[in-house]
């Protein structure tokens, strides 16, 4: 009868070791405070109580930022997986002003940082199918290829160089281009379905990938910034995430595109700390572990996994890690911490070192919601 009972108690022993690897190789099963539900939630409500441009300091903003707008994508996509009504009413209302009494915050679409504002309507107009916000969404993303007409001919003949090889006239070579062009155009063409849109994101993403991508699959912050700085790699992560995502599998550039992916995911396994997630300067241990760069970098893994990019076995529990420590930095207010502030390019090692560390920047808010988006996507 001991021996009988002993068995048992193994027997549940091992059963429950089971069910415990298998969680830990899972992305559905959570322990309550990464649930990526109640995160939602939590995120997406601190979004829509926060003021434009909340990331600054306390000014009057002079048009909506790229960093609100990522949040807000973010907060969108999290209301579309979740059928949560009530958050897209909200998240509607905070934008119907700027038709009207806020228009003076849109901004004008000149600058990549500037035209990726146009996703937002372009994401309500996909929810609600009010032509308001079709409208004014497609003029951002046909401004990238569209040059200013008061621009100095100067100035018009040097972006027709871009445009004669068939890349934007607002084509820089900087890594966080690859997410602001390429979500654009990416929306445009799920809502008209052209693909010339998706075509000339995945055209001027390969362009890109040819220029900058080093050997490791990593991205310089720029040539004369030699470094593997978190942030700047992680918009080249989920700016091919996304593109990967809406791209035709006929698309002469897809394999290119893939294969980069793949390549910068895996070097990003390398460099994944103990703690699960990865540092300001990515390859080296002294730098602060910094949130926005891996919650970037822990999307596009997510999204890897779920689309059959990267291999489930291999990868689910880097994201799962990753998720989970994220979650740790996110205080009760909805806000997480250890987001490097607004950063230029500089050839300098310490600088990116002393960079401030803040709480509650729309730069580290929006990437969270990606995640959250990614988790519960069916």
């Amino acid at each position: 009868m001991k021996k009988f009972c002993m068995s048992i108690l193994v027997g549940i022993g091992v059963c429950m070791s089971l069910c415990t690897f298998a969680q830990s190789m899972d992305l559905v099963n959570w322990p309550a405070q990464a649930d990526p539900q109640l995160i939602g939630d939590l995120v997406a409500q601190r979004f829509v109580a926060s003021p434009h441009n909340s990331f600054k300091p306390p000014a009057p903003p002079k048009s909506i930022t790229y960093p609100e707008v990522c949040t807000w994508y973010g907060a969108l996509k999290y209301t579309e997986v979740s059928d949560n009504k009530k958050l897209l009413e909200q998240l509607t209302h905070r934008f119907m002003p700027l038709f009207d009494t806020e228009k003076h915050l849109v901004p004008r679409p000149w600058h990549v940082d500037f035209c990726v504002f146009g996703t937002v309507p372009l994401e309500l107009y996909q929810q609600t199918k009010n032509k308001e916000f079709y409208t004014m969404g497609m003029r951002f993303a046909n401004a990238q290829w569209t040059i200013p007409i008061d621009s100095p001919q100067v100035v018009k003949d040097s972006y027709q160089k871009f445009l004669d090889k068939g890349l934007t006239w607002q084509t820089r070579y900087w890594i966080d281009d690859m997410y602001m062009i390429t979500m654009i155009q990416s929306k445009a063409f799920q809502v008209t379905g052209n693909p010339q849109y998706i075509d000339r994101a995945a055209h001027e993403m390969a362009v890109y990938l040819d220029t900058i991508q080093k050997e490791n699959g990593l991205f310089y912050h720029a040539p004369d910034a030699p470094f593997f700085w978190g942030r700047g790699n992680g918009w080249m992560a989920a700016g091919m995430s996304e593109l990967l995502s809406s791209l035709q599998h006929n698309n002469p550039n897809l394999p290119k595109i893939l294969a980069a992916y793949q390549k910068m995911i895996t070097s990003l396994k390398k460099y994944q700390r103990p703690d699960g997630l990865w540092g300001q300067l990515i390859d080296e241990p002294e730098s602060w572990v910094e949130t926005s760069g891996s919650a970037m970098f822990t999307y596009a893994i997510i999204m890897g996994i779920k689309n059959g990019w990267l291999d489930a076995k291999e990868y689910t529990p880097i994201a799962r890690k990753a998720w989970i420590a994220l979650t740790g930095y996110i205080n009760k207010d909805g806000d997480i911490s250890n987001v490097c502030e607004g950063t230029n390019r500089k050839n300098d090692y310490q600088y990116y070192l002393d960079r401030q560390q803040k709480t509650g920047d729309m730069h580290g808010q929006a990437p969270v919601l990606w995640c959250v988006y990614a988790l519960l996507k069916k």
